[in-house]
């Protein structure tokens, strides 16, 4: 497991192979998120809505949508 080092001007370079796994290259930018203790790095999506699109896939049972888009339709007196 590759070991990083933050320099004296607060930098870190990312390893050959985590840039590779990531398809990274000069100027790309990265997102960083901190929860828990926890550090993860990961390339900033180009489209956030192909990012997300189809996150939702299978969340809810196909019964459940049909009765929940009939609902919007119907008129109340």
């Amino acid at each position: 497991m590759p070991v990083l080092r933050l320099s004296s001007k607060n930098q870190i370079v990312i390893p050959k192979e985590a840039r590779e796994a990531m398809q990274l290259k000069g100027r790309d930018e990265l997102l960083v998120v901190v929860k828990e203790g926890l550090t993860v790095i990961m390339p900033k999506p180009r489209s956030y809505r192909k990012a997300l699109s189809g996150l939702g896939k299978g969340l809810y049972p196909e019964s459940y949508l049909k009765k929940e888009r009939r609902s919007w339709t119907k008129r109340t007196t």
